[in-house]
């Protein structure tokens, strides 16, 4: 599955495009998902996730970075999604709280998710991203001379 987005200020201005590529295995009654993550100044990150369905609806995972679990809930073609995120593990005031709300298309390959970044309770970043499972290529990240952030 690959994924591209842009990251907004709390103003809604955007800041960061975004792609992602991601893996899933499964290991017993858990799905391993690695999330690499490239941005257009450069830089790299990678998650991994450790999913586990609890019932019809609720979903728990876990990452490294993520702070406790992390629970989900899917009903029809929407799932929410939240959890706090060590932006700096070594740093405890870098933690943020994350709002995730997923659509899956009817073509059942596309999803969108819109994400609000929250710290101390107010937003400080949002983001629109679009999910799709399979090997078609996805939109350029890479800084674009000229154009106005």
């Amino acid at each position: 599955m690959r994924s591209w987005g842009v990251m907004e200020d709390r103003r809604g201005n955007p800041r960061s495009r975004f792609r992602t590529e991601m893996f899933g295995r499964r290991e017993g009654d858990v799905t391993v998902v690695t999330q690499d993550f490239s941005f257009e100044d450069g830089r790299t990150q990678q998650r991994v996730w450790r999913i586990r369905r609890v019932d019809e609806h609720r979903y728990e995972a876990t990452a490294p970075d993520v702070i406790g679990l992390a629970p989900g809930e899917a009903y029809g073609n929407t799932f929410h999604w939240e959890y706090t995120l060590a932006v700096n593990p070594r740093n405890r005031f870098t933690r943020v709280r994350m709002h995730h709300r997923m659509y899956l298309q009817a073509d059942g390959t596309t999803m969108i998710n819109r994400v609000v970044i929250k710290k101390f309770g107010l937003v400080i970043a949002q983001t629109t991203e679009h999910f799709h499972r399979g090997t078609a290529a996805v939109p350029s990240i890479a800084a674009q001379r000229g154009s106005k952030r």
